[in-house]
C-alpha cells in the first residue's frame, strides 16, 4: 500500500492487521487507522491533539 501523502510504500504486513490498528508512514510520519480489512482500507488519523489544547487554554481563562 502507498502512503497517500508521500506517495512511499508503507511497511508493514497487510494480512498481519487489524481493525482499528494504527500504521504510521516511516517517511513523513503521516498516521493512519486501519478501518476494513477485506479490503484493505486506510482513513487518515486527525490531528486533534491542537485543537485540544487551544480549547483548553480558553477554559482556564
Amino acid at each position: 500500500m502507498i502512503c497517500p501523502e508521500c506517495e512511499t510504500a508503507l511497511d508493514f504486513a497487510e494480512d498481519e492487521v487489524e481493525e482499528g490498528d494504527v500504521i504510521v508512514c516511516d517517511e513523513c510520519g503521516t498516521e493512519y487507522e486501519v478501518v476494513a480489512t477485506d479490503p484493505l482500507e486506510l482513513s487518515k488519523m486527525e490531528e486533534d491533539y491542537e485543537d485540544e489544547e487551544e480549547l483548553g487554554e480558553e477554559e482556564e481563562e
